[in-house]
């Protein structure tokens, strides 16, 4: 994929055309729900995680102040429209449909969709999908990819609010295959709890997933969409993607220009 650069002026011409607002904190909006390596609670109870940690880095390179702002995420794009968050960092995905309501960023990082199954279950995909009972988080890539692309194998799809109500159902038997980001998968499969799962296969490119995940922003909001454009090219560039990629995924998943 290949993304313009945008000249490194676009940064302080938002600075000096937004003073009086200078002082305003930006509120980031993540979902309400944990999304671990992704969004989550430290000890401390404080949000962190990778895209927590990257929405930080890009305020310091605009010289704006972040506010991380919990937000339920069924009505995340809803509350970004009535001006009670300003972003939306969230894993969201750049799609058509979305793109109907809300303007986006350039993306900053794309993993694809994983099925993840008990490592006893032998799992060919699509073709042994059928008779399954499979759990998808709603509102999402994988769920729309799921609609479109499974709705012949036969599976019976189930749609949750939370991905950690998935992986719940996925651990006690409800469910017999799951299908979610693969990165946020890898971190599951870690658990002590999911030793006797695996990932079977991951998702193929297709429409669902649109261009990879972006910032989400209300639509007209040209000089902040172009500051954050120069924001990530710069934290791309220097390493500080790729760095806090490693430290919260354990591999690269920035998208380079």
């Amino acid at each position: 994929m290949k993304f313009p650069m945008m000249i490194a002026t676009a940064v302080t011409a938002f600075g000096l055309g937004h003073s009086a607002q200078a002082a305003e904190p930006l509120k980031v909006g993540i979902s309400g729900e944990p999304y671990p390596p992704f969004t989550y609670k430290a000890s401390s109870g404080d949000w962190t995680g990778f895209e927590v940690e990257l929405a930080h880095a890009l305020c310091d390179a605009m010289n704006r102040e972040c506010e991380i702002a919990p937000t339920g995420w069924s009505g995340i794009i809803p509350s970004l429209n009535a001006g009670r968050i300003d972003m939306i960092m969230n894993s969201m995905s750049i799609t058509d449909k979305r793109k109907r309501v809300i303007d986006f960023t350039r993306p900053y990082y794309f993993t694809p969709g994983a099925y993840v199954a008990a490592t006893e279950q032998p799992l060919d995909i699509p073709d042994g999908l059928d008779g399954l009972v499979m759990g998808v988080q709603s509102a999402t890539t994988n769920a729309t990819y799921a609609r479109r692309a499974l709705r012949d194998s036969g599976v019976d799809i189930r749609l949750y609010d939370q991905a950690e109500q998935v992986n719940n159902d996925l651990l006690s038997g409800r469910l017999d295959v799951i299908l979610a980001d693969e990165i946020a998968m890898v971190q599951f499969l870690d658990r002590d709890e999911a030793e006797a799962f695996e990932i079977k296969a991951t998702a193929p490119l297709h429409e669902a997933y649109g261009e990879g995940i972006g910032i989400g922003l209300r639509q007209g909001e040209d000089e902040l969409r172009e500051a954050l454009n120069v924001a990530i090219t710069s934290v791309i560039e220097d390493g500080t993607c790729a760095s806090l990629s490693e430290q919260y995924l354990s591999t690269d998943v920035c998208v380079y220009d």
